[in-house]
């Protein structure tokens, strides 16, 4: 009978593969995936929630001055409306040159507040981020999770999806104190005086 002799050259990386990929085939570990709903974290979180009052907090002043401003113009100008015609040329020319001073100070503290909101809520919401993304990764590591993801995910079976256990999580943090405090807010610049 004729023997089929294999080089030994050919069988020693065919052995090699085999002993190498033996353990990968047998291990079989399951991967533990969850999904987070970040915008609904961000909504829901009694965190964002108090931040998004801190903030308003912090601008209903301004907005409540900018508002009486407002109102004060507004009052002049009807007075100039009605009164324009009797006037003195002098008074009239003064009460035109007041109302443009005080609608281009209105337009430029309004431009202001809006940058100061827009950079306050920028700030505040990178925290409330990181914050979340921390308690996302305290939470998977202790449920041993070997990967969460959040964004970008197209559809998502609900029995991976811990996002209520997060919000829970979120939510005992913040009765305990626990959850981001919002930052003191920036001092204001002193404003000019006001002209009279």
């Amino acid at each position: 009978m004729a023997r089929l002799s294999i080089p030994a050259f050919l069988l020693a990386p065919l052995a090699l593969s085999v002993a190498l990929f033996a353990p990968v085939a047998g291990a079989q570990t399951q991967l533990k995936i969850a999904v987070v709903n970040v915008p609904r974290l961000l909504e829901e979180a009694p965190q964002a929630k108090s931040a998004m009052q801190a903030l308003q907090d912090e601008f209903s002043p301004r907005q409540r001055e900018m508002a009486a401003q407002q109102k004060d113009l507004k009052a002049k100008e009807e007075k100039l409306q009605r009164d324009g015609a009797v006037m003195a040329e002098n008074e009239r020319r003064n009460s035109e040159k007041e109302l443009r001073e005080g609608q281009r100070d209105l337009a430029r503290k309004q431009n202001e507040y809006v940058e100061d909101l827009n950079v306050r809520r920028n700030e505040e919401l990178g925290k409330l981020q990181r914050s979340l993304l921390q308690e996302v990764q305290t939470f998977a590591r202790s449920s041993g999770y070997d990967l969460v993801v959040g964004d970008g995910v197209l559809f998502v079976n609900e029995s991976l999806d811990i996002t209520p256990q997060i919000l829970t999580a979120l939510q005992a943090r913040a009765k305990t104190g626990g959850g981001p405090k919002p930052a003191t807010p920036p001092a204001k610049p002193a404003s000019p005086p006001a002209k009279q």
